[in-house]
């Protein structure tokens, strides 16, 4: 087995589907401020957004070069402030994951 030296950080949040609009609306207003707060982040390589209208739940995957790197958006402010911002609007965090990558495809 081959590890790859890369970090994949999950956050799950879940919130009821009629509140879709609202989530996707802060997500959106989000990105203007986390996008480069995050980008300044030393060892990131990619970072996704998504949103499960039917299912209520939003996701924001990672890609760091070390765990390190990683967990850097623990203590980021702007994302602590965003979190805060869902949580008002009813959406319910799950743990954050950072788990070592096994194997990738292109």
């Amino acid at each position: 087995m081959h590890t790859w030296p890369m970090v994949v950080r999950i956050s799950k949040g879940a919130f009821d589907p009629a509140r879709a609009d609202e989530v996707a609306r802060l997500l959106s207003e989000g990105e203007g401020v986390l996008g480069p707060a995050i980008s300044a982040l030393h060892g990131l390589v990619a970072y996704y957004v998504g949103l499960d209208r039917e299912l209520g739940a939003m996701t924001n995957v990672s890609v760091w070069n070390t765990l390190e790197d990683a967990k850097q958006m623990s203590g980021l402010q702007a994302m602590l402030d965003q979190r805060a911002r869902f949580e008002a609007a009813g959406v319910r965090f799950d743990p954050i994951t950072n788990h070592a990558v096994l194997w990738r495809l292109p």
